[in-house]
């Protein structure tokens, strides 16, 4: 994942600051030089790296931080602050014109993951009730016309093509399509290229001229570090975009682009993709990014995905059965797979506050673990599911040789099972577990109030 490096480093700076009682400008200076040192390996621009600094250091050395009682928790708290100040102080929105129909045209060098976000970004608002199309105006790279179709039929979005013509032919004839079936959302998918030219920013002013759009997105590869903010900077300077998308911010990249991108170019990140599948996608929040990188968790984020995977239908039902009959094995697969569709174990744990100091081995020991759970399940039959009392010796044997697991880890999960039995009756949430029940949906709502206005 992004910022792993830099936000290992930057807790172990913290976590040196907090083990000292009191702080004086030299411990100050000392933790400064680390984060620039990690801030820098993490390839942010130098001159963002210096800015950033200064302004933490600043604050960081006045009396009412050093002579405070937890100064080291004030020193985090003015970095968190200055993190969220340098990526942008809230969640920019696309802007939505009075009149619809709104247009996005999206631009970008090729290989950046144009395409695919195009229709990421049409699924996440069809999903907010929006009617979107896609115009594919990439006739020069090789499927590109296909990739968009393929990709706007799993998003259950329409595509508008005319095959391999004049793109200036096709985005006007798209608009108007777009226009006589009421379609409030146009997504324009134009070319990429290998490099900036002089041909592709020509082609891309004729359609910004034709299409007059509310919004021009630049979709940027994280991975490709410091060159992003030159890209995203070249393509502002010939064409004026308004916001990027960021891609790949779940690969290995240092992710020190998001933290440069606005400082150098003035454009917000609006929009990052967090994976290969059309749903690993959210708005950029550059409060929840800061509190990512700094260990502290993202609950909001986390409870916003809940809701949006986990099926209502299927919750109520699981809630209904869980009250009137109990919980079996079942109801334990089905859980899984609903958490499942929400990434990886890796990426919700990242979500938690204090799991910063978890390592990678012990978050791919989970996921191996859920993986054995899973195939040890699959491995029963149905009365065993219903019914787990009945697993004899016997039985045990069988799920073990069926699942490549052994005897001790059936007995594993048997008791893991039991336990969950006795917590989940404890407390009494046997019944009304479903996310969308009116319990439930107002302890969320309390929740999401009180941790925003936590960050505030």
């Amino acid at each position: 994942m992004a910022f792993e490096g830099l936000s290992a480093k930057l807790n172990g700076v913290f976590k040196r600051l907090r083990s000292r009682g009191k702080l004086t400008e030299d411990d100050v200076k000392e933790a400064m030089r680390e984060v620039k040192m990690a801030l820098l390996e993490a390839d942010v621009s130098y001159k963002v790296v210096k800015d950033f600094v200064a302004a933490v250091s600043e604050r960081s050395v006045g009396e009412d931080v050093l002579k405070s009682l937890t100064p080291g928790q004030q020193v985090i708290k003015i970095v968190n602050e200055e993190l969220v100040k340098l990526m942008g102080e809230a969640n920019s929105k696309i802007n939505f014109p009075s009149k619809p129909p709104c247009i996005v045209m999206m631009c970008g060098l090729q290989g950046s993951g144009k395409t695919t976000h195009a229709a990421k970004l049409a699924k996440m608002f069809k999903r907010d009730g929006s009617r979107p199309l896609l115009i594919a105006a990439d006739v020069y790279r090789p499927a590109a016309i296909d990739q968009l179709e393929i990709v706007g039929s799993k998003a259950g979005v329409e595509v508008f093509q005319m095959g391999q013509i004049d793109p200036r032919k096709i985005v006007k004839e798209g608009l108007k399509y777009a226009k006589d079936h009421g379609n409030d959302l146009v997504i324009i998918d134009t070319a990429g290229r290998l490099h900036i030219d002089e041909e592709l920013m020509d082609e891309l002013k004729d359609i910004k001229k034709i299409a007059s759009p509310s919004e021009i997105m630049l979709v940027v590869d994280a991975m490709i570090g410091q060159d992003a903010v030159k890209v995203a900077s070249a393509f502002d300077e010939a064409l004026g975009i308004d916001s990027v998308i960021l891609t790949k911010l779940d690969s290995d990249t240092r992710g020190g682009a998001a933290l440069s991108v606005l400082a150098v170019t003035g454009k917000p990140i609006k929009f990052v993709g967090m994976g290969e599948k059309l749903d690993d996608f959210e708005p950029f929040h550059p409060e929840r990014m800061a509190s990512r990188i700094l260990g502290m968790g993202d609950m909001l984020t986390l409870i916003e995905k809940a809701t949006q995977t986990v099926d209502e239908e299927e919750a109520e039902k699981l809630a209904k059965k869980m009250q009137e009959e109990g919980f079996d094995l079942n109801d334990l697969l089905d859980q899984m797979k609903q958490m499942q569709k929400m990434g990886s174990i890796k990426s919700i744990i990242k979500m938690l506050p204090g799991t910063a100091e978890i390592s990678d081995e012990q978050m791919e020991a989970g996921e191996e673990s859920l993986k054995k759970t899973e195939a040890m399940i699959n491995s029963m039959t149905l009365a065993e599911r219903s019914k787990p009392s009945i697993i004899d010796p016997k039985r045990k044997r069988r799920i073990a040789a069926g699942s490549g697991t052994t005897v001790t880890d059936v007995n594993q999960l048997l008791k893991q099972y039991e336990d969950m039995k006795k917590m989940m009756k404890k407390f009494g949430i046997t019944g009304g577990m479903g996310l969308h029940s009116k319990k439930a949906r107002r302890r969320r709502a309390d929740l999401i109030k009180s941790l925003t206005n936590g960050q505030q």
